[in-house]
């Protein structure tokens, strides 16, 4: 039986999002609906409403989304009627190229529903990242549910859908941080404050943050942060620049073990680059510009050694990931109960978009 409910749609290229009635199908064999309770504003759902991912609009907003499984396709196993599931956009297929390596982190053909949810006229809808979550249900491929404890707050447990995740994974799976390392971590956004909690969590004793605002880096010590830099009047050119002096003043005069780049532009990422010790992993988790391009000589390249790495989703494995950070933070180990700011309507996504372009916020929720 099909289903209206009310969502949240981009119809064109930087338009304001709209609420829209949505219908959602009947679902396939390995289809399920998901009754959404709360689901994060991140800046990739921004990126979709302005044409900056694809342009295959209208797109069906929102992916950092926790709920409950209210119906189930006829050939489901992986979760049952009454689940409580964080959604996730690396549903592993088992098949591809890489999860036949033994590599299912990056698995290159992730499941989605194989039904389309549609506005009510027939028009097809794009969800987010295969999820579509600014709305009050949704459909998605079983391997997209990950099973949490039900004892977790909705808007808590669905951060670690996208964004928290994504930082946190860039230190723990990605950069590897271990008990005793350096880290510094380039802008302290969600996805940044996330990467120093994950790098205090896994034993860093040097962690530090670097940006452009004094309140980001202030918060940033609340999160772990030892020391913080204000990199405002940086070059961002290498050797010279100011900010990679103030850190290797922090690291005896050597760099960091482990350089995050959470930003995603070149300057920040040469930032990163230099900043590290010899044989030291830089890790670019911060998505960049299409156009953007990296010019640093190749000789530094190879006279520095160590890891230049790209971090996606934190290299995270959902089943595995998901489950034991909302045990941590129910533990009182992990706080990811913090990342929260503020929680909002769904007619309100629009207006939490100006909020986050303030950078005052981590993360905006809407709570169905």
């Amino acid at each position: 039986m099909t289903q209206t409910v009310s969502a949240i749609i981009a119809r064109t290229k930087g338009a304001p999002v709209e609420k829209v009635s949505i219908v959602i199908p009947e679902p396939g064999p390995h289809d399920v609906v998901v009754k959404i309770q709360a689901c994060g504003v991140c800046h990739t759902d921004l990126a979709y409403r302005d044409g900056d991912i694809e342009d295959a609009f209208p797109f069906l907003l929102g992916h950092e989304a926790a709920g409950i499984v209210e119906t189930v396709g006829e050939s489901v196993t992986h979760v049952a009627e009454g689940d409580f599931v964080v959604l996730n956009w690396r549903a592993v297929c088992g098949e591809c190229r890489a999860c036949r390596k033994g590599e299912p982190k990056y698995c290159f053909a992730t499941h989605n529903a194989s039904q389309k949810m549609t506005l009510e006229d027939g028009t097809e809808l794009k969800p987010a990242l295969g999820i579509g979550a600014f709305a009050e249900k949704t459909l998605v491929h079983e391997g997209q549910c990950t099973k949490v404890n039900p004892e977790e707050d909705p808007a808590v447990a669905g951060l670690l859908g996208c964004g928290v995740m994504a930082g946190l994974g860039a230190a723990v799976n990605t950069g590897e941080v271990g008990r005793g390392d350096s880290v510094a971590v380039f802008g302290v956004g969600g996805v940044g404050m996330a990467a120093i909690a994950g790098a205090k969590l896994a034993g860093a004793t040097t962690i530090i943050a670097v940006d452009l605002s004094d309140d980001k880096l202030e918060l940033a010590r609340q999160f772990g942060a030892t020391h913080t830099i204000n990199s405002s009047g940086a070059t961002g050119t290498g050797d010279s620049d100011s900010t990679v002096a103030q850190i290797r003043e922090y690291t005896g005069g050597f760099g960091v073990d482990v350089a995050i780049d959470a930003v995603g532009r070149p300057e920040t990422w040469t930032q990163a680059f230099y900043a590290r010790d010899l044989a030291g992993t830089v890790v670019l988790v911060g998505v960049p510009n299409p156009t953007s391009r990296i010019d640093v000589p190749a000789i530094d390249v190879f006279g520095r050694g160590g890891a230049l790495k790209s971090s996606w989703y934190g290299d995270c494995l959902p089943e595995r990931d998901f489950p034991m950070y909302v045990d941590l933070h129910l533990q009182g180990q992990f706080p990811l109960g913090d990342f929260v700011s503020e929680r909002i309507g769904l007619d309100e996504v629009e207006a939490a978009f100006d909020t986050m372009k303030t950078g005052k916020v981590l993360r905006s929720v809407v709570v169905l």
